[in-house]
This record gives structure tokens, C-alpha cells and sequence, in this order.
């Protein structure tokens, strides 16, 4: 894999940077990520499950693989993709709940709750297990992460440090969190409460409490939020528009 082999090239380029990672040698992208995490989270058995998760999964390879590539693509630091594996806080975040996800469907939840609960300590994130997140997030910075059980993400969304999809202690359904749609963008500091839902393409603006339905392509702003014109922000395809 193409990836493996540039993150390989760089860690044998940069022998400080494999130390400070305490990375040893590796095979696969799924012996990769077990690496990477035992490091992390300073855990040898959180990088055994990584691995065994990653090595029985081929599509949660591919998955992971994008969303790599995507934040890569959309943050504006050099490096590239072997960067983005290596020192993203938020691809670690993500990639820890793809495997507590994983988990958690196969019926596994103490496990998978463990292993949320570590990667909250290493990576400053709180991500339900059973939270679903479609392939392509770019969660930048990552630091303060809340996402609660029933919440579920659509692909290429873009979320920014400290944002909360929450619950609003009113329902204790189902669908008691936010369903955020494709190609969402949401700034540092938001806070989206209840079972609402977010249309696709819609920017939510940094410090925006939300706790009513937004548009598609809406732009929602304030304090409670509310809806003030079109979305101004994407990072959907090719082009970004600020």
C-alpha cells in the first residue's frame, strides 16, 4: 500500500521522528495503525485490537484509508497523507472510533467502551461507540469532541476543536442526538443538542448553539442559532469556498 510505504520512507528518513513515536518496524497498513496506537495510548493491548480490527477488516482499511486522504487534502499543512497519520489528533480520534464502533456492533460493548475511554484519555475526544461517522471526516484539531450514542454523521462532513453533538435531556429515544448531513461544515466551539437534524452542505458557525432543524446549504449563526442566508463554506470536491 502506497501509504505504508511513503509513512515507512519517512519514519527511516527521520529516525528522531520514529523515536519520539516509539514506532518500530511494521507490515501493513493494520500492523501500522496497532503500532501507532500502542504508542499513543501507551497501551500494547489497544494496539493488539487495532491490529486484529484493522487485518479482519479490508473495508474499514479503505475507510480509514479516505479519510486520510481527506484530511490531508483539506488541511493546509505539509506533509501529506503520511503526515496526517502520524501527527493528526483527529485522524487518531477517528480511527480509535472506527475500531470501538466496530466493537460495539459485533456485540462486544465493554470492550468497546474500554477502548472509547482510552482513546478519550489520549486524544481528548468523548465519541459513543455506537455513534455512526460516514467515511471522509476531517475533524481538525480534534481536542474536545463530544458525540453522543444515537448520533449518526454523513460522509465528507468537516468538524472544528470543542464542538458537543449532544443531547437535550428532553427525549430518551432512539434519535435523541443530531444527524448531520453530507458535506457539513461545523466550527470550533458549536453546540448541536437533540434530535435535529443538519441538511447537507450547511455550515454551522463557530460558538452557534443549534437546537432546531438546519436547512440544507443553510448558514446557521448565534446564540440560540439561527438560520442567516446561505452556506458560505465548503470542502466538498476540489474546490474550498471562504
Amino acid at each position: 500500500m502506497m501509504l505504508v510505504d511513503d509513512v515507512t520512507r519517512l519514519l527511516e528518513t527521520s529516525p528522531q521522528v520514529a523515536a519520539v513515536l516509539g514506532l518500530e518496524p511494521f507490515e501493513g497498513f493494520a500492523q501500522m495503525a496497532g503500532a501507532l496506537f500502542a504508542s499513543l495510548c501507551n497501551r500494547p493491548a489497544v494496539g493488539n485490537i487495532v491490529t486484529d480490527t484493522y487485518a479482519s477488516n479490508p473495508e474499514l482499511v479503505d475507510i480509514s484509508c479516505h479519510d486520510i486522504a481527506e484530511t490531508a487534502r483539506r488541511n493546509f499543512e505539509p506533509g501529506g497523507a503520511p503526515s496526517a497519520i502520524l501527527f493528526s489528533r483527529g485522524i487518531h480520534a477517528i480511527m480509535g472510533h472506527r475500531v470501538a464502533h466496530h466493537l460495539w456492533a459485533e456485540g462486544n460493548t465493554d470492550l468497546a467502551l474500554a477502548m472509547k475511554a482510552t482513546f478519550g484519555r489520549a486524544f481528548s475526544t468523548d465519541i459513543h461507540p455506537a455513534a455512526r461517522i460516514g467515511a471522509g471526516i476531517w475533524l481538525d484539531h480534534g481536542l474536545g469532541f463530544v458525540v453522543g450514542e444515537t448520533c449518526e454523521i454523513d460522509e465528507d462532513v468537516s468538524i472544528w476543536h470543542n464542538v458537543t453533538l449532544g443531547s437535550s435531556l428532553n427525549d430518551s429515544g432512539p434519535h435523541r442526538h443530531p444527524r448531520i448531513g453530507r458535506g457539513v461544515v461545523i466550527g470550533a466551539g458549536a453546540t448541536l443538542l437533540g434530535g435535529i437534524t443538519v441538511g447537507a452542505n450547511a455550515n454551522i458557525a463557530a460558538g452557534a448553539i443549534v437546537v432546531q432543524d438546519v436547512p440544507q446549504g443553510a448558514l446557521a449563526v448565534g446564540t440560540k442559532a439561527t438560520v442567516r442566508g446561505t452556506a458560505k463554506v465548503s470542502f466538498s470536491g476540489s474546490e474550498g469556498i471562504i
